[in-house]
C-alpha cells in the first residue's frame, strides 16, 4: 500500500509593505515634487533658470524617504498642509513669489 508522505506547509512571510499615504504618491512619482520637476525639466526656458529648485526637490524627496523610514508617518509639513486663504479665495490671486516679475506669460520657448 502506498504511503503518503506529510510536506511542511509554507506560510507567506510579510516583508512589511505598509507605506504611507504620501509615499504612496511618490512611489507612484505624481507627488507634487515629482510633477514640479517633469515641469521644470520638460520646459526649456524653465529648465535653465531652475537648477536650484530642481536640486531642492530632489534634496525634499530625499528627506521624505528618511523620514518615513524612521518613524513611520510623512513629514510634519506633508501632514499638517491645508489650503491657504489665498488659494482658496478666488477673488484674491495667489502672491508671487519675490522677484517674480508681474504679468509675465508663461511660454516654453
Amino acid at each position: 500500500m502506498a504511503t503518503t508522505r506529510e510536506l511542511p506547509v509554507n506560510a507567506d512571510i510579510d516583508q512589511g509593505t505598509t507605506t504611507t499615504p504620501f509615499d504612496m504618491v511618490v512611489l507612484n512619482e505624481m507627488s507634487r515634487f515629482h510633477l514640479a520637476l517633469d515641469a521644470l525639466k520638460h520646459i526649456p526656458r524653465l529648465r535653465v533658470q531652475a537648477g536650484d529648485a530642481i536640486k531642492l526637490f530632489g534634496k525634499k524627496l530625499n528627506e521624505h524617504h528618511d523620514y518615513i523610514r524612521q518613524y513611520l508617518e510623512d513629514m510634519p509639513e506633508i501632514r499638517n498642509w491645508h489650503w491657504t486663504a489665498g488659494f482658496s479665495d478666488s477673488k484674491a490671486p495667489a502672491q508671487l513669489a519675490k522677484g517674480h516679475p508681474q504679468k509675465a506669460m508663461f511660454t516654453d520657448s
